[in-house]
């Protein structure tokens, strides 16, 4: 069983940045994709960003592109995301999950991943 878990979420102004992290437990996190997703009040969870396993290829959801950043460092079974320019619309629970299939694919579909993290909030004060 794969475990994962998130830290660095906290309380920020806007237009301020924080790095979320997340590491994951067990010897095979390098031969999957990673995805990062969010979870506002009231809403449901929405991508944010996907790694595939080697850095070659990320994918972004609109409202985050060019402010956020999503890396690995397979050595150390840890994603990143890095998060400028927060605004009071990037309030949420973040959440980091990992692929269901071993392949060199991202994905931003829930359904293509398998193992999530409890998550952590960021707050965003205007």
């Amino acid at each position: 069983q794969v475990q994962l878990a998130e830290s660095g979420g906290g309380l920020v102004q806007a237009g301020g940045s924080l790095r979320l992290s997340c590491r994951a437990s067990g010897p095979t996190f390098s031969w999957y994709t990673m995805g990062w997703f969010r979870q506002a009040p009231g809403k449901e969870r929405e991508f944010v960003a996907s790694i595939n396993r080697n850095s070659s290829s990320a994918i972004y959801a609109d409202p985050v592109k060019g402010r956020f950043s999503i890396s690995r460092v397979n050595a150390e079974n840890t994603v990143y995301l890095q998060m400028n320019s927060l605004q009071p619309e990037d309030t949420a629970v973040y959440y980091c999950a990992r692929a269901y299939a071993v392949s060199s694919r991202v994905y931003h579909e829930h359904h293509e991943y398998h193992f999530w993290g409890q998550g952590t909030q960021v707050t965003v004060s205007s």
